[in-house]
């Protein structure tokens, strides 16, 4: 049964303490061996391969790992840089920033790269995923080696982090809410409150840095588990003897985290550059609901044939739990309440509010069933404009909810083993019924393509030869999530220190949305219009003299002094038709320069 939140554990025998430490290297290194096979498209050739379905965070990710990196060993700001949207600047703050990743992995990115620490990363964050469940689940409550590894590789491999690990650095760095839970449980012990409180609240800066929605769901699921479980009758008195120390801890972890991220905080919601919301639309990025019962793209089921597209993007398969593990996680809610004492009842009701809550909540405005939007609307909607609410995506509630059945599961494995089923057809069904929900969901490989090289003109250093120091450069078409090239170039030159450039767009998240809210990149200037447009469509624009005066206001906004065109451009959604980029290139600044591996236009200055 769970262990209450406000009971320490008790002292662990030295033969237990032999055996959990065996289990804890078994567990660890099942859990690389399933990273690196989730992940092994990426490992045959780092520096030259991406994430089919999602080439833009990653390349995202691999400049802020350089950028973090440059920051570091320039003295520079790593939360705002004037390096992408020349002239405005990114406020890093609002992005996701992981920084604590970009500081601590700086010398690996110096000497690999930037794309070959991404994969590190990424790996090394679903295995500790798997490694730090195992240990909460093992040490902090108690389960059996057994239980707690089925548990953590659950949670590390469900198919929402699978599903977010392409790309995502933020979300798969799922070892840090075992890390909060672990740390927030040790304040209701009175000894050692201002250490505790201390120690958690490094704890939240540092979640804040690598996942700062990710810290936000998790700090609202614990705050509804410790009310729920506080309220419940057999826990009132206890919840009220340890209320004021625990109180006192969490005041501590406030001063300490708040005073780490004062600088972070006044960026993010008062800062150059800020918005409110997001710009994604709130619907599309909420549950099916009907995707519970679905089954994800990359594992065992979806390699058969049993996929859907309920999901937003193969990015966001935030539940898809299937029917039968739905099935097993309500049998296993209902096996060890009737097992449960009377006082421990709490912890399981507690468990399963939490469940039904983000479930709910995961739904968004308004229910989607099967692909189709009703008007019936959902418990988001009554918060979806409170502040910090209306910048999540509700979809990625539901992430809430894989780490209560991974528990749950964790239980019900002690339960049966502790008191088995006395005829065999019933264990043998128990064993079934776990293969039969579970082995679907085994992961498969993430799908990846091959993508094209950083040019010579940049490897070479070349670059520096047509802009001044700091100066703007911009590729063609101009850098955004579809096209990110620019930013993987600029992060080539900062991690092999050959100086900066700078670019006029990027991918990001920064103002110009509609009623103030964000957008992804700046908001499109004709010369950026004219070039996605040849780049997506092929299409060459008839110049006029508007076009021209249009153009040159824009390179004399953004100071471009150079315009790149490489032989192979990455389209991260569609195929670039350079040609047709070269033509319109061609058509605006005259006649190109070819140098190296890439043509170059010299923009006049004024």
């Amino acid at each position: 049964m769970p262990t209450s939140p406000s009971v320490a554990p008790a002292p662990v025998p030295p033969s237990r303490v032999v055996r959990d430490r065996r289990a804890d290297l078994v567990v660890a290194l099942i859990a690389l061996a399933l990273a690196g096979w989730v992940t092994s498209g990426l490992w045959w050739d780092p520096n030259g391969r991406a994430i089919l379905v999602n080439s833009s965070d990653q390349a995202l990710f691999e400049w802020l790992l350089a950028f973090g990196g440059h920051t570091l060993t320039n003295g520079q700001n790593p939360l705002f840089t004037d390096l992408l949207n020349v002239p405005d600047g990114v406020n890093l703050a609002v992005n996701t920033s992981i920084t604590v990743y970009a500081a601590v992995f700086a010398p690996l990115t110096y000497l690999i790269g930037p794309p070959a620490t991404f994969l590190v990363i990424l790996t090394l964050n679903l295995a500790a995923t798997a490694l730090a469940w195992h240990l909460l689940l093992n040490r902090q409550f108690r389960r059996s080696p057994l239980a707690a590894g089925l548990g953590g590789l659950f949670i590390a491999f469900s198919p929402g982090m699978v599903s977010h690990a392409n790309a995502h650095l933020n979300w798969t760095a799922g070892w840090l809410v075992p890390l909060l839970i672990w740390r927030l449980f040790a304040l209701r012990r009175p000894e050692h409150t201002i250490r505790n409180g201390v120690v958690l609240g490094v704890v939240v800066a540092v979640a804040f840095s690598i996942a700062a929605e990710g810290l936000f769901f998790t700090a609202l699921a614990l705050g509804l588990f410790v009310i729920v479980w506080a309220v419940h009758p057999s826990n009132r008195a206890e919840a009220r003897a340890v209320l004021p120390g625990f109180l006192g801890g969490l005041g501590v972890t406030a001063v300490v985290a708040g005073a780490l991220l004062a600088y972070p905080l006044w960026l993010h919601f008062a800062g150059p550059q800020r918005f409110d919301g997001t710009g994604f639309d709130p619907v599309i990025h909420s549950e099916d609901i009907a995707a519970y019962a679905a089954y994800p793209s990359r594992s065992l089921a979806g390699a058969a044939g049993l996929r859907t597209s309920l999901a937003p993007n193969p990015t966001e398969e935030n539940s898809f739990f299937g029917i039968p593990l739905l099935l097993l996680a309500v049998a296993a809610f209902v096996l060890l309440w009737r097992r449960a004492r009377y006082p421990h009842r709490a912890t399981v009701w507690a468990l399963g509010v939490v469940a039904v809550v983000f479930t709910a909540l995961s739904f968004g405005p308004v229910a989607k069933v099967d692909g189709h939007r009703t008007d019936l609307p959902m418990p988001f909607d009554l918060l979806a404009h409170l502040p910090v609410v209306n910048a999540a995506l509700p979809a990625r509630l539901a992430l809430v909810v894989a780490p209560v059945i991974g528990i749950l599961l964790a239980y019900l494995v002690d339960a049966l083993r502790s008191d088995p089923p006395r005829s065999r057809p019933a264990r043998a069904t128990w064993v079934v019924a776990f293969a039969v929900a579970l082995v679907p969901l085994l992961p498969t490989p993430l799908l990846t393509i091959k993508r094209e090289p950083i040019p010579r003109f940049f490897t070479s250093g070349t670059w520096r030869e047509y802009v001044s120091p700091g100066g703007v450069l911009t590729p063609v078409p101009l850098a955004l999530d579809v096209y990110p090239d620019g930013q993987r170039w600029q992060a080539y030159a900062l991690s092999h220190r050959q100086g900066e450039f700078a670019i006029p767009s990027g991918f990001f998240l920064g103002p110009g949305g509609p009623d103030g809210r964000g957008r992804i990149g700046p908001p499109p200037r004709p010369l950026s219009a004219l070039m996605d447009q040849a780049a997506r469509y092929g299409t060459v624009p008839i110049v006029t003299e508007g076009t021209m005066k249009d153009v040159q206001a824009d390179l004399r906004h953004w100071r471009i002094e150079a315009v790149v065109l490489p032989d192979q451009v990455h389209g991260a959604k569609w195929a670039v038709d350079v040609e047709a980029v070269r033509r319109t290139g061609t058509a605006l600044f005259g006649e190109p320069e070819r140098v190296e591996d890439v043509w170059v236009w010299r923009i006049r200055q004024g």
